[in-house]
């Protein structure tokens, strides 16, 4: 850790701090072509710059450094459309606020570049006011057309995904209509919350709901990489070997949850409420 780091740590515990305290950690967890400075950086800019964000991480600054290690592990930036940081109330914390990790449509956009199969992937959103066509079976692909410079294009419709993989093959095209999109989002406990994304981003939501059914037909980085980092592991001997650096301070504990899927947007097992 480096004497700026102690510096920090030394005159202020808080959340900022601690993951400037965990730096050489993180830095360890990111993949290698990811900027460590830079994601250190925005970890500590969407801190600081929302209060609630910040009360959340002060409840509990355990749970706060495990959701950025989910986020250093996928190599997505937290506190952006690529992996949000949203507070959620929690009934292990007697209603108060804590941070919640949702990977957002654009991290899994990136999950899926990443794996090296793909060359485009195509996720939209449809309004009423558009034009789309797509018969599965004789459409590769859907026709959309879209009035750049109308007036409105109306309220959402629906969405759909796929990708053009590296032989030119397109995936399987996965459209998503309002009733599919509102079952979706009626599984999040948290869908009233005025913190969840359904309620500050919902196109993003409608975007990540079709590019969630996507991801169960093309290779994401996680799945497509296993194998490879595994190896890699073993010949380096360091399959068992733990990520953080021997001279860093315990990471505090976070509070035992159950783990959920990382690209879901709902609660921990109903962890997570929106009011008592």
């Amino acid at each position: 850790m480096s004497q700026i780091s102690n510096a920090i740590a030394t005159r202020d515990n808080g959340p900022a701090a601690q993951i400037e305290a965990y730096r050489d950690e993180y830095a360890a967890l990111v993949p290698s072509h990811i900027n460590a400075d830079q994601w250190i950086r925005l970890a500590v800019g969407a801190i600081r710059g929302n209060k609630d964000l910040m009360e959340a991480a002060q409840n509990d600054v355990g749970v706060f450094l495990r959701e950025l290690k989910t986020a250093a592990r996928l190599g997505l930036e937290p506190g952006t459309e690529q992996f949000y940081l949203t507070p959620r109330k929690s009934k292990a914390h007697g209603y108060a606020l804590i941070v919640k990790g949702i990977v957002g449509y654009q991290g899994i956009v990136e999950l899926i570049y990443r794996a090296g199969a793909v060359s485009s992937v195509i996720v939209e959103a449809v309004r009423a006011n558009d034009t789309f066509s797509y018969v599965p079976g004789r459409d590769e692909r859907p026709v959309h057309e879209i009035d750049w410079f109308g007036a409105d294009r109306g309220p959402l419709v629906g969405v759909y995904a796929y990708a053009v993989m590296k032989d030119g093959a397109v995936s399987k095209v996965v459209v998503l209509n309002r009733q599919r999109v509102m079952e979706i989002k009626a599984k999040s406990d948290s869908k009233d919350s005025k913190y969840s994304p359904w309620n500050t981003a919902e196109e993003s939501m409608w975007l990540k709901s079709a590019l969630r059914q996507l991801a169960k037909w093309v290779p994401t980085s996680a799945e497509f990489k296993r194998e490879q980092l595994r190896a890699q592991a073993e010949v380096a001997g360091e399959l068992t070997a733990a990520p953080f650096a021997a001279e860093a301070p315990p990471m505090p504990q976070a509070t035992v949850l159950d783990d959920a899927d990382p690209l879901d947007e709902g609660p921990i097992d109903a962890e997570f409420v929106d009011e008592p």
